[in-house]
């Protein structure tokens, strides 16, 4: 059973893809290219030149729409697609869940002809944001999953990165989504939509949750992060790794 079988009921409610996130991500794809989207999820920000979807979980599948990109349930380890099939490769929020990234990178370089584009996070920014005073146990599980971006460039080649910035108003209800709207995360929809919610230690979850409810009632929270209220965007961590296969990648033969 791939993990979002279960992580991923109900994803669609509130993992809406925000269009200024969008936005970045379609203009690293670059126009007029084929892409493979690996890891798709149930299709946030797959650009209108998706012509696959590689996805292992069977939720997920279920919730594209039915105008999204044929779809394969698979693996990103093991792509079933052809070398230099596609112009892009591209994965989203998901290479932190994959069980062997280095294979995963490989297939992505293996199946794009032009270009890889990753959007990831960075943890030791992400670890400043506020929610990891309530959730320090999710954090440090954070802390033993997310891919440095070091890693990541190393295994990608030659590699842009670009901070993606939240907007306040996000409208995808990933992690640090709600930095300026705490109250979010009090709702179990939301928090079943995050997977370092769902699977962090319950009770140390609940801990948290309940500790953040009692500094947003008696305004703890708002007096000690009052600078953000007047926020538009925050950077949380996330970035946009693109790489150019077409350039000469150092240290790499053919």
């Amino acid at each position: 059973m791939a993990l979002y079988d279960t992580l991923g009921l109900g994803y669609r409610r509130t993992r809406q893809p925000d269009p200024r996130i969008a936005a970045q991500i379609e203009a690293a794809v670059g126009a007029s290219m084929t892409v493979a989207n690996i890891g798709a999820g149930a299709g946030s920000y797959e650009p209108a030149a998706t012509i696959v979807a590689i996805e292992p979980s069977s939720t997920m599948l279920a919730q594209r729409p039915p105008t999204a990109a044929a779809a394969v349930q698979a693996v990103a380890e093991r792509l079933p697609l052809q070398d230099g099939s596609v112009d892009v490769a591209m994965a989203v929020l998901t290479v932190h869940h994959w069980t062997d990234l280095p294979a995963g990178i490989t297939e992505m370089r293996r199946v794009a002809r032009r270009r890889l584009v990753v959007l990831t996070w960075d943890q030791p920014t992400f670890r400043d944001f506020w929610l990891a005073d309530y959730l320090p146990d999710a954090i440090a599980m954070e802390d033993s999953r997310a891919v440095p971006i070091e890693t990541l460039t190393g295994l990608m080649g030659a590699t842009e990165v670009t901070e993606v910035p939240v907007p306040h108003d996000c409208l995808d209800g990933f992690a640090a989504a709600f930095w300026r709207r705490p109250e979010a995360y009090l709702n179990p929809e939301v928090r079943a939509g995050i997977s370092m919610f769902t699977q962090s230690d319950p009770q140390a979850v609940r801990r948290g949750i309940d500790a953040l409810a009692g500094d947003l009632a008696d305004g703890t929270w708002h007096r000690r992060h009052r600078d953000l209220l007047e926020r538009d965007s925050y950077d949380a961590g996330y970035r946009l790794l693109t790489a150019d296969l077409t350039a000469p990648q150092p240290g790499r033969a053919g």
